[in-house]
């Protein structure tokens, strides 16, 4: 475990890092894809879930930071102690449907975008990047890649940003996306731009790289300062200035929500160079995004299996290496990617509140360490924010079920029934376990 120094700013700054890691994988490009959908399809009337979800994830970070601190272990360790393995692999099952179709989708636009900068046919660019990923995560040299992502999807913000000054947005007409109001077949894009900042695989994910650094209860303000200089800040203006841009440019007309015309919404900033801007913003944050993405599910199986999580333990370092393999299946999948991703953050974001609610469960069942009421009152809000969220999605895809039973979206839909019973049973014993220990305190002493 590595010790930092905590105190004062540059210690704050020095000591950053598990909120960064969330913050690269949630500023990815199925965020992207969601954040132009939602400008595209539906103009500014989106801008209050845009809004709503970086301080929904900077709750949901400060809460899974908090049990990685409290309890000293990772997420799946915690809920096997104290709920039992039963609720531990449901946990796993949830994060491993969720992290398995985002590799997937998350490589099809990879392998499509770089089909269309460099040629080639896409599933070649599919095998090509599965490859590169397998070797760089089982041999630790994938960083290297990562790091040019990052720099690239830097550059591409500041693109954005600039472009909100040289076409600023209407802000009248900007302020009335601040109403909470989903517009009719709006349910799975808001979802989807939701799901971008509050995921089961963030959450879980972060309980480990928490651990990773050594931090304890002493520090939780550096947590507090890592998550919010990460979503409030970076996502923040990440997601909003995307959003603004294209919802400024392109919102309200008949434009397909696809990489060339979300492209369109930069050209007042950098003209024919646009598309392939857009492009190469696309491939650095799917370049990013698989990198993080690729450990969880296979972390999490570890934790489960107990094996040891690190590439020196055979067994996991074969994990990893087929899961990044697997992901070249993905350049198979057929479709425009950037609605597909967008499906694939609304399934996440139906994942999401069953792990939000253990998260809860466990750090409030002991008594004398909970958490304040202002954190159990965020926490229970996006709870409840995130569960309305994605019902309403859940509700849109299976009305699409009336005409014919289409495979993929049934899926979906049973996949938010499992794990949305699953919660509702968890919530209630809690609520039973809370009713009997208050008996319990009021019984007389003899």
């Amino acid at each position: 475990m590595i010790e930092v120094a905590t105190s004062g700013l540059r210690g704050r700054l020095t000591g950053m890092g598990p909120a960064w890691l969330a913050g690269a994988i949630a500023a990815g490009p199925a965020t992207i894809s969601a954040l132009v959908a939602a400008g595209v399809g539906y103009g500014y009337d989106l801008l209050w879930v845009v809004v709503l979800s970086a301080p929904a994830g900077f709750v949901s970070l400060l809460l899974a930071a908090r049990l990685a601190t409290r309890t000293e272990r990772g997420i799946v360790r915690v809920v096997e102690r104290r709920l039992g393995n039963r609720w531990a692999w449901l946990l796993v099952v949830d994060t491993v449907v969720v992290c398995g179709v985002a590799q997937l989708l998350i490589m099809k636009g990879l392998a499509d975008v770089s089909a269309s900068l460099f040629g080639l046919d896409a599933r070649v660019w599919g095998v090509f990047w599965a490859a590169v990923l397998a070797v760089g995560l089982a041999g630790g040299g994938y960083r290297v890649a990562e790091f040019g992502a990052k720099a690239i999807v830097s550059a591409v913000v500041l693109v954005f940003v600039a472009t909100l000054v040289v076409a600023p947005p209407d802000l009248g007409a900007a302020a009335s996306g601040l109403v909470p109001t989903t517009p009719p077949g709006a349910a799975v894009t808001a979802a989807g731009v939701l799901g971008g900042a509050v995921h089961v695989t963030l959450i879980t994910m972060h309980t480990y790289t928490v651990r990773a650094r050594g931090w304890t209860a002493a520090d939780e303000g550096l947590a507090r300062f890592d998550a919010g200089a990460s979503m409030l800040v970076a996502f923040g203006t990440y997601s909003l200035a995307i959003f603004l841009v294209v919802a400024g440019t392109l919102g309200g007309g008949d434009v397909a929500p696809q990489a060339a015309a979300a492209a369109q919404a930069l050209a007042p900033t950098v003209g024919p160079a646009a598309e392939t801007l857009f492009l190469v913003g696309i491939l650095g944050a799917a370049v990013s995004t698989l990198g993080g993405n690729t450990v969880v599910a296979p972390f999490l199986v570890a934790d489960a299996l107990k094996w040891e999580p690190a590439v020196s333990d055979g067994r996991y370092r074969t994990l990893l290496a087929a899961t990044a393999l697997v992901s070249a299946a993905g350049a198979f999948v057929g479709g425009n990617f950037l609605p597909l991703l967008v499906q694939a953050l609304a399934l996440g974001l139906a994942g999401t509140p069953f792990a939000l609610a253990l998260v809860m469960v466990l750090l409030h069942d002991v008594p004398g360490d909970r958490p304040g009421p202002l954190l159990s009152a965020a926490g229970t809000a996006v709870l409840a924010v995130t569960t309305i969220t994605a019902g309403n999605a859940v509700r849109q895809t299976a009305l699409g079920l009336r005409d014919g039973v289409d495979p993929v979206p049934a899926l979906v839909v049973a996949f938010a029934v499992v794990l949305g019973l699953a919660t509702l049973v968890l919530l209630g014993r809690f609520v039973r376990e809370l009713v009997a220990n208050a008996d319990t305190t009021r019984q007389p002493v003899d």
